[in-house]
Order: C-alpha cells, then sequence, then structure tokens
C-alpha cells in the first residue's frame, strides 16, 4: 500500500503516514549481524551500560532505514528514493516506540518524472528527535495514470 491516492493530488504541506517501529534487542543484533557491524554496544548490554548508556542502543543506520521505509511505502510501487541525507542526534534502545513521519516540503516536474521532497523526523517517546533529514522521492510520469488513482 503506497498511503497516496496519485502524486499529482499531493500537495506542499502534505504529511506522509505514519510509521511506528519498536526495536527489539534480537533485530539489533541481526541488523548488527547483516551489516557487519561488530560494536559492541549494538549487541552486549553489559557494555553498552559500560560506556553510559542505559541498554543496548539503535544503530545509526537502522534509524535511516526506517526513514527509507517510511518514503518507500508512500512512493509505492511506482516511484523511487532518490535521495536521502539523514542526521542522528539522538539514541533510542530496544522497546522504545519511534515514529518516523514525513511532509512534502517541494512538488517538481521535469525530465520525464515527478520528484517530491519530504522533510522526515524520527521520534521517541518523549518528544526527543532521534534522526532528522529529507528525501528525495521521484514517480515517473508514465507510471501516474491520467485521472490518478
Amino acid at each position: 500500500m503506497s498511503g497516496r491516492a496519485s502524486f499529482r493530488e499531493v500537495e506542499v504541506g502534505d504529511a506522509l503516514p505514519e510509521l511506528v517501529k519498536e526495536p527489539t534487542r534480537v533485530q539489533l543484533f541481526r541488523y548488527s549481524a547483516a551489516t557487519w557491524n561488530a560494536h559492541r554496544i549494538h549487541y552486549d548490554p553489559d557494555y553498552a551500560r559500560e560506556e553510559g548508556y542505559p541498554d543496548v542502543l539503535v544503530q545509526s543506520h537502522l534509524h535511516g532505514a526506517f526513514l527509507t521505509q517510511l518514503c518507500t511505502a508512500w512512493a509505492g510501487e511506482n516511484g523511487r528514493l532518490a535521495s536521502l541525507e539523514i542526521s542522528v542526534r539522538r539514541y533510542a534502545v530496544p522497546g522504545e516506540r519511534l515514529v518516523c513521519r514525513g511532509r512534502v516540503t517541494r512538488k517538481d516536474e521535469g525530465d520525464g518524472e515527478w520528484r517530491g521532497a519530504v522533510a522526515l523526523e524520527e521520534v521517541k517517546g518523549g518528544g526527543e528527535v532521534c534522526a532528522f533529514g529529507e528525501a528525495v522521492v521521484a514517480f515517473s510520469f508514465e507510471a501516474e495514470p491520467e485521472g490518478g488513482g
């Protein structure tokens, strides 16, 4: 499900459907293994505490993966993620509720496609922003039905 009727109907200021994630210790361990990230703060709770953290930490790249998923779910089959820039500013730990949000900030046409710029943020329970950034999502003119939807 793309979460959008038609890119023709998208307006600057529109919000993307929120994506909620609650990472688990198992997910963090698997993500570290899959990405060859051997930093112990992502899978060893005792070591993370020695470093001053309350538990193992969500990897910066996983924060980025969540924001990527927000964009690609919105784009659906007819869109693609053209660019993504993120900055991670706060850590998150397993079990924390992370809400990924996006808002369309620009809409352009050119070179056979529409492009939508999206301001992104990932916020945890207390309202702290863990990560923020911007994505550009592109949609082919040919993929978009004339009447929308």
